[in-house]
């Protein structure tokens, strides 16, 4: 779930044409425009707008062998891109969602999300190529003047910490327009990353193989809370994929061209978180935990559970649902105030109560609307409120029972509670004599659709044999 405030900007990383530096502060000046003779507003525009894509993003994503991997990488992408004096600050952002994107004045963000689905180096350099090509031919900033990004991103960050309904929307919208470049901007990118890619020794063939993969990611995950990530910004067609064939083969020949280091990538990657972070709250069956801010609560039997950066959303399979957020809110607004502010539509301001439970103070009130009746809650736990909006098609004694026992159950945790989220991350495994996809997929047959997800994130399919000795990858509690 969201953070409940901007979090501290550690490890982000500076990478220069000339020299690659990792950095464990985020108190870093902006990076030297990027092309040389850019705008200084695109400097500007950049520091402005980092800490609040951190925020937005979960933070950054702090782990050492993956940050080396990729200031080599970006290093030899400068080198190949011809620019010995550009510096750009690329960041790896603590978020499951498989994006990157590029701001103004040489800022580039990576998730650990994509990191995990990538299974070599050439994939992952296919990605950063594709970013620093973006600014290197000035689409940042022909898109910000087209967008107003800082506002865009004003707006976002005011509903993601405020009390905006329309947060989730909000912020869907303003992450497609961060890296919403036009069609042609994006096959320009493309042909120009596979050059920087090819040019810095990387596999040439990578960009294509990975946009497939990422578009089955993208399949897998529909229905599913997965953000909007690369793909629905960066739109991965099969004639899309047709073209960075043709230019790869145009520029550099048939497949077999190029470094990928999969066995060097797999171990920078192991243990890599994948899903959804501890730190950002974790679910266990129809609880929810959140060790950071140090609270649990748990929903109806028969709620499915779902995190994001935004909300804890849980759906019941007879229409009913529950959203659970924070927001923003002065420390001197009463909390019934607060709740006949009009953040919540069709309120009947005369059913707004308060109670405390378990020590922690709350106001409540049920609204209606044409289609939907709502209750609302709203509590505040160590300075910070949140919100609880349970909705149904009808009001009735159970559903108001439900509510009534997920308030109640919204409590500090105990060293019990934190005892039982387990993370879960990225293994590496070798292929023995006899194995194959289907049997090696049997490792993740514990996850939900475990086994599906073990062929997309090793670019397998059932059947397919596996090479002894080779290393692939697995998703298993650590």
């Amino acid at each position: 779930m969201l953070a409940v405030s901007l979090l501290a900007l550690s490890a982000c990383s500076t990478f220069t044409g000339t020299g690659v530096s990792v950095s464990q502060t985020g108190d870093r000046p902006a990076p030297t425009v990027v092309p040389e003779g850019t705008d200084p507003e695109d400097v500007v525009i950049g520091r402005r707008e980092h800490p609040r894509i951190i925020a937005a993003y979960g933070g950054v994503y702090s782990d050492r062998p993956a940050e080396i991997m990729v200031a080599r990488i970006v290093g030899r992408l400068l080198a190949a891109a011809n620019q010995p004096n550009a510096q750009f600050q690329v960041t790896i952002l603590d978020s499951a969602e498989v994006n990157a994107f590029a701001l103004p004045g040489g800022y580039i963000y990576v998730t650990r999300g994509i990191l995990a689905l990538a299974s070599d180096t050439s994939e992952l350099a296919a990605v950063l190529a594709h970013e620093i090509a973006h600014v290197t031919l000035r689409h940042a900033r022909a898109r910000t003047d087209r967008t107003r990004t800082t506002e865009i991103v004003d707006r976002v960050i005011s509903g993601v910490f405020g009390g905006n309904g329309a947060s989730d929307q909000a912020a869907n919208l303003t992450r497609q327009s961060m890296a919403a470049f036009s069609q042609n901007q994006e096959l320009e990118a493309d042909r120009e990353g596979i050059k920087f890619a090819g040019k810095a020794g990387y596999d040439p063939h990578a960009a294509a193989r990975f946009l497939g993969v990422m578009s089955r990611f993208a399949k897998f995950s529909a229905g599913e809370d997965s953000g909007d990530g690369f793909l629905s910004s960066h739109p991965s067609t099969p004639n899309r994929i047709q073209k960075a064939v043709e230019t790869a083969r145009t520029m550099f020949g048939a497949p077999g061209f190029g470094e990928t280091d999969r066995d060097g990538y797999l171990a920078s990657v192991s243990g890599l978180t994948f899903g959804d972070s501890p730190s950002q709250g974790s679910i266990v069956g129809r609880r929810f935990l959140h060790p950071a801010n140090k609270f649990t609560f748990s929903v109806p039997q028969g709620y499915t559970l779902q995190n994001s950066q935004s909300a804890v959303v849980g759906v019941a399979g007879d229409g009913e649902a529950v959203r659970f957020d924070s927001a923003d809110v002065s420390p001197s607004l009463g909390l019934a105030a607060y709740l006949r502010s009009g953040w919540i539509a069709g309120l009947k301001t005369d059913s707004v109560t308060t109670q405390t439970v378990n020590g922690i103070e709350m106001a409540s009130g049920v609204a209606q609307t044409d289609q939907w009746f709502f209750r609302v809650s709203v509590m505040r736990l160590d300075g910070q409120v949140y919100r609880f909006i349970f909705a149904a098609k009808a009001d009735s004694a159970r559903f108001e029972q439900g509510a009534e026992a997920t308030l109640k159950s919204f409590r500090r945790t105990d060293a019990s509670d934190l005892a039982q989220i387990r993370k879960v991350g990225v293994r590496v495994v070798t292929a023995k004599p006899g194995d194959t996809a289907d049997s090696l997929a049997q490792q993740m047959a514990g996850l939900s659709r475990g086994s599906e997800l073990f062929y997309i994130i090793n670019n397998l399919f059932p059947g397919d044999p596996v090479q002894a000795g080779k290393k692939y990858k697995v998703v298993a509690l650590q």
